[in-house]
């Protein structure tokens, strides 16, 4: 992996904040799809919401040169084609040049902090869609948890909605990652089972004044056997999330590749699983995630 610099960073930030957005105005841009139709995303929103660990190791992500190396890396391997994360890691790649040619995906809402009381409550806290088109960015990304035993999951869905809106009126794509959620023993844990996922994209699907610009972002089913019948729930076009894959990188490809056969998927999403796999090698994994597709 390549060194960065985080003292050249922060001097240009310090000293050329202006830095960042001449180098939004002059980024080569491309098509979100290019001709295979297929969409290779790695995802590096997770610290913006306080999830910064790796498997045991609960910091993994707090050290930014390791993360933007990684990231680097990832997005200079054949056939991945872009970048989800917040503005500050996005900004990050701007000024060290990474981000020519490919699709950049701004996370739009992550207010639901880890852990938190309030993490179902998940405010729109990073990019808005204005953010979005003033950068020159090229999609949108927004988590929907719905937990029916919480109020908060209602003000996110309102939130979504309008979000939702705002970038269909901009023509932006705005992936949406919906999942039912619940409480056990205070902590949220995402219900992987067949019904609570067909649910989930029921409801994404139907939000805002129109679905035009809307994609999912989807988990694997708990049996892998049931993506087929839930992902007929929509015609919204599909990309799969990594999600954890507790030591099982081999188990998550096959998941993933059954998945990536059926009409709706167009493509994956994935962050720690291939930024920071058991074995060390960023290439190896994200080369063999790239061959899934």
């Amino acid at each position: 992996m390549n060194s960065v610099s985080i003292s050249s960073l922060v001097s240009t930030r310090a000293r050329h904040p202006e830095a960042i957005a001449e180098a939004a105005a002059r980024r080569e841009r491309r098509p979100l799809l290019g001709e295979s139709g297929r969409l290779m995303i790695v995802a590096a929103d997770h610290p913006a919401r306080g999830a910064l660990a790796v498997g045991d190791d609960k910091l993994a992500m707090a050290n930014r040169a390791e993360l933007l190396e990684r990231l680097t890396l990832a997005l200079s391997r054949p056939g991945v084609d872009g970048v989800l994360a917040t503005a500050d890691i996005l900004e990050d790649l701007l000024l060290l040049g990474a981000l020519e040619n490919k699709v950049v995906l701004g996370s739009m809402n992550r207010g639901g902090l880890a852990g938190a009381s309030f993490e179902l409550d998940d405010r729109f806290t990073g990019h808005r869609a204005q953010d979005i088109e003033r950068l020159r960015f090229d999609a949108g990304k927004l988590l929907l948890r719905i937990d029916y035993d919480d109020p908060g999951s209602l003000r996110t869905m309102e939130a979504t909605a309008r979000a939702v809106d705002d970038m269909a009126a901009r023509e932006l794509p705005v992936f949406i990652e919906p999942f039912l959620s619940r409480r056990v023993e205070g902590k949220v844990k995402n219900d992987l089972g067949a019904e609570a996922v067909a649910r989930s994209i029921a409801i994404a699907s139907g939000l805002g004044g129109t679905s035009a610009y809307s994609w999912l972002k989807l988990p694997v089913t708990a049996n892998p056997d049931d993506m087929a019948w839930v992902c007929e729930t929509s015609t919204l076009p599909a990309v799969l999330l990594g999600g954890e894959v507790n030591g099982d990188q081999e188990g998550a490809y096959e998941k993933w590749r059954k998945a990536l056969s059926l009409p709706t998927v167009r493509g994956l999403v994935v962050g720690r699983s291939l930024l920071y796999p058991a074995d060390g090698d960023v290439s190896a994994a994200v080369d063999t995630a790239v061959g899934l597709l």
